[in-house]
């Protein structure tokens, strides 16, 4: 499985934790043509939508399989954050198929190939946009498409604490070490 984590706005970030868990069979599946699967976790597929909601960034997390030698083009909210993870198989993640075409994290920091296609353990960022395009050659591929508002506001992180300044992180962990952190049912305002 994996453990997505929203980073929210500065003005919600104390607000009680909420964690959803959610199990396999829980997630809906939709078949789009070519035989394209698309698992709804959050957001909404044709008239299915996923059971992770009501989340401040207005997430849409997919886990797309797309059979060998198909095509898929994905309508994404313009202005949103959008990325790819490649969980098995390889594609091309967008319709150029030479090399360095978008910006890619790969396995370890000296991982410089620079293969077009795309392949499992890979995290491919997206430039602004309304739609993504996949296409597969002789592999399938199944990968998580996330798309999210972005916040647009400083980072200050370490460990499995987020915030916007170094400052609001020292507090946040003083508050940690005195077991004030978690404020559950409180109404936090600045």
């Amino acid at each position: 499985g994996f453990q997505l984590w929203a980073n929210l706005p500065s003005a919600s970030k104390m607000m009680a934790p909420r964690y959803q868990e959610v199990k396999s069979d829980a997630i809906p599946e939709v078949e789009l043509e070519g035989g394209v699967t698309v698992r709804v976790i959050s957001g909404k597929v044709r008239d299915t939508r996923g059971p992770v909601r009501d989340i401040i960034t207005d997430p849409e997390v997919l886990d797309i399989t797309i059979p060998h030698n198909s095509n898929l083009t994905h309508p994404v909210k313009k202005g949103y954050t959008v990325f790819a993870y490649v969980i098995e198989g390889t594609a091309h993640f967008c319709h150029k198929k030479h090399s360095l075409p978008y910006e890619i994290s790969g396995r370890s920091y000296f991982d410089m190939k620079t293969d077009p296609q795309i392949e499992e353990g890979t995290l491919v960022l997206y430039d602004d946009g309304d739609n993504i395009k996949i296409h597969t050659e002789e592999s399938s591929v199944r990968f998580l498409l996330v798309s999210g508002k972005p916040i647009k506001e400083d980072v200050a992180w370490h460990g499995p604490i987020v915030m916007n300044t170094m400052d609001e992180l020292r507090d946040a962990f003083h508050e940690y070490d005195m077991g004030t952190f978690v404020k559950v049912g409180q109404n936090i305002k600045k």
